[in-house]
């Protein structure tokens, strides 16, 4: 036990209420198994269990009296939920190794069962409806967190790009945190006179209570929350997977699950492009849909449950070969050595050409809509760029808190280009208006964004929108630039792969030779490639990074799973499997 906190005031604590799951009660059965794995211990209100920022070594089970999760430390503590006999405390970063963003303290005497971590592994492993509580119970905890603003605290104004990094790294790792704007927050200045800061030394990030980060960096701030190791990578890996979106997260959990040292870089977070988007409902097997967040966090947990390693934020900046293996050099790390290579690094959304993009750029258009770009125009007009299912589930999100919401398409009908259904729900919902055959002209205003001109395609007529942000979801451009003049690419710079490789070969040397087709691995450069091989042999492209690959969740985690089946022919064509 840790030394006892100030408890809260004695009175009569309710248990708070089971929220969907969240917060369920183990059975009898459950729990004596449970005690047959851990030891039962004493305590006294006031004795801390574990705090918020630690890297809990067990599980508790709440076994008679109350147990509190809390936000903050001693006098500043925030008392979030309340627990009773058979409930089970902790969340998400248990099972991950990574720090907790709530304590848990006794509210009133009585006795918990410690479960070691090892243990409860084991026993989520194998007995499949204790796993499927556990697991749903702490996924759901997850963004219970995010809506309430605990863990992290990041002061910053809302016109530094720096601030906006943060923020964005924060949201897109699911990280729970408060954002308090210089601007709007009239706490913000005492807080920062508290801490010594002045406004022009922020954005700064407050960790358990006193930590104080100024302007910390992506990867610092991610070796701070466990998600990026101290340690480097030594040993020579089966299957490295550059990128964390479904495609390679699919790579990263068949991988693994079959044996193969799989470790998975990406340069933000887990997700990829579809991990920004609020709700993916055509993925086989939610009929109910689920979020990109979700979903990503969902896989990332069984990818590292069959021992994948991940690890973020990790771009990757070229390819090479160095003593009969791949090497991918990794931003700010050594480089990784590999067998074999599952290249997964997606696509971005392509920036307006506009005139006053620059300017604003920085503190009122996005390319994604998350919970956190919904918090910073809540109330205001905004407008949304595109045609595509992303532009339409964006629009729909953001209806939600949004004062009215405009989404621009430049071709004339909406069914081109998006689902079917997304486009008959945009016509029904209330607050959305959809402007057909137009396009952006210019973004107005100066320290921020005031309004859109806009035009006509067809009549040339042209309008001013108001808008306080701008959101684009048009074109897709590979993340490929690190792999330009290694691998072969198509025109638009795509990765090419299997037969459209060859059929582009219009002159000898046109591309590069793979590096491992010779005598010694059995493979020669006029042998069959296999699918998504590209023009390497062992490296495979998947998901929207392939040329010719279709955009959607779906296939890119198929093409994520039918890569390892691949990897397994080239490992055993070289006598390595």
């Amino acid at each position: 036990m840790s030394e006892p906190l100030v408890p809260p005031p004695e009175r009569d604590l309710l248990e708070t209420p089971d929220l969907y799951g969240a917060y369920p009660r183990l059975s009898e059965v459950q729990v004596k198994g449970l005690c047959q794995q851990g030891d039962v211990q004493r305590v006294a209100a006031g004795d801390v269990l574990f705090r918020s920022g630690e890297r809990p070594d067990a599980c508790y089970v709440v076994l008679e009296g109350t147990v509190g999760e809390v936000d903050g430390e001693a006098a500043h503590q925030r008392l979030l939920a309340v627990h009773g006999p058979r409930r089970f405390l902790g969340e998400i970063g248990l099972l991950t190794g990574r720090p907790v963003f709530l304590g848990a303290v006794a509210l009133r005497q009585g006795t918990v069962l410690r479960v070691p971590l090892a243990a409860l592994r084991d026993m989520v492993g194998s007995d499949p409806a204790l796993g499927d509580l556990i697991l749903r119970a702490y996924l759901l905890r997850r963004p219970l967190q995010l809506q309430l603003g605990v863990g992290l605290r990041i002061i910053g104004s809302r016109f530094s790009p720096d601030s906006r990094r943060l923020r964005e790294f924060a949201a897109r790792n699911r990280i729970p945190h408060r954002w308090i704007d210089l601007e709007r927050d009239e706490a913000a200045d005492q807080l920062l006179a508290g801490l010594g800061v002045v406004p022009e030394h922020t954005p700064i990030v407050i960790w358990q209570g006193c930590r104080v980060l100024r302007n910390p960096s992506n990867a610092e701030l991610a070796r701070l929350l466990g998600l990026r190791p101290l340690s480097p990578l030594r040993q020579l890996a089966d299957l490295v997977v550059v990128g964390a979106g479904p495609a390679g997260l699919a790579a990263a959990v068949y991988g693994a699950s079959e044996g193969l040292q799989t470790v998975v870089f990406d340069g933000v977070a887990t997700g990829g492009q579809a991990g920004t988007s609020p709700r993916i409902e055509n993925y086989l097997g939610f009929p109910a849909g689920i979020s990109g967040g979700e979903l990503a966090e969902r896989a990332s947990l069984q990818a590292s449950k069959f021992g994948a390693r991940i690890i973020l934020p990790a771009e990757a900046k070229g390819l090479g070969r160095e003593q009969g293996c791949y090497v991918v050099n990794v931003d700010g790390a050594e480089n990784v050595h590999t067998r074999a290579v599952v290249l997964a690094t997606g696509a971005h959304y392509r920036r307006l050409q506009v005139p006053g993009l620059d300017e604003l750029e920085p503190s009122s258009v996005y390319y994604a809509a998350t919970e956190a770009e919904a918090n910073l125009c809540r109330g205001d007009p905004v407008v949304i760029v595109g045609g595509g299912n992303s532009a339409a589930q964006a629009t729909l999100f953001l209806a939600r808190s949004a004062a009215s919401v405009t989404l621009v398409v430049r071709g004339d009908r909406l069914d081109s280009d998006m689902s079917r259904y997304l486009a008959d729900r945009l016509t029904r919902t209330a607050g959305v208006e959809v402007r057909l055959r137009t396009v952006v002209k210019k973004l107005l205003g100066s320290e921020s964004l005031e309004g859109i001109a806009v035009e006509d395609v067809a009549t040339k007529i042209c309008a001013e929108l108001p808008a306080r942000a701008l959101f684009v979801f048009i074109g897709a451009q590979p993340r490929s630039d690190w792999l330009a003049g290694s691998l072969a690419l198509d025109d638009s710079g795509f990765v090419l792969t299997g037969q459209a490789i060859d059929q582009r070969q219009d002159g000898a040397n046109q591309y590069p030779t793979p590096p491992l087709a010779d005598a010694a691995t059995g493979s020669n450069a006029d042998s069959r490639r296999a699918f998504l091989e590209t023009s390497w042999s062992g490296v495979y492209a998947v998901g929207d990074l392939r040329s010719g690959s279709i955009k959607r969740v779906a296939s890119a985690v198929g093409e994520g799973a039918m890569a390892v089946r691949f990897v397994h022919q080239y490992l055993a064509s070289i006598g390595a499997s």
